[in-house]
């Protein structure tokens, strides 16, 4: 059976897309990446959640951007720490996505450079 990790019903959390098996919305979870919320954090917080789930949301939130557009940078990237690289391993190559899901390119360049 394949999982649908973001799932839509007019029923459900007032019809707001919303992370499967959870109370989650894709908003609330952007929210919290914006907030600084790293991947360990989201599944000490949320247990609930799976990597996948959280990987599945970014990207939906990237494919309807005209709904999430202030979660996005001017680069095109989503705000706030993505997954490591380490985090996305456990993830297919095509779900790794650089800037959405897994931190872009220049993150920890941008990270050390903001500490001094």
């Amino acid at each position: 059976m394949t999982i649908k990790w973001v799932k839509v019903d007019p029923l459900v959390m007032r019809g707001e897309p919303f992370l499967y098996g959870t109370r989650l919305t894709v908003r609330q979870l952007l929210e919290l990446r914006r907030d600084g919320h790293g991947l360990a954090q989201l599944l000490t917080e949320q247990p609930e959640l799976r990597v996948v789930g959280v990987a599945q949301a970014y990207r939906y939130a990237a494919d309807h951007r005209e709904s999430y557009r202030e979660f996005f940078g001017r680069a095109g990237a989503l705000v706030g720490p993505g997954l490591t690289d380490e985090e996305a391993a456990v993830l297919p190559e095509e779900m790794r996505v650089p800037g959405i899901v897994v931190r872009g390119p220049g993150a920890v360049a941008a990270k050390a450079a903001a500490r001094g």
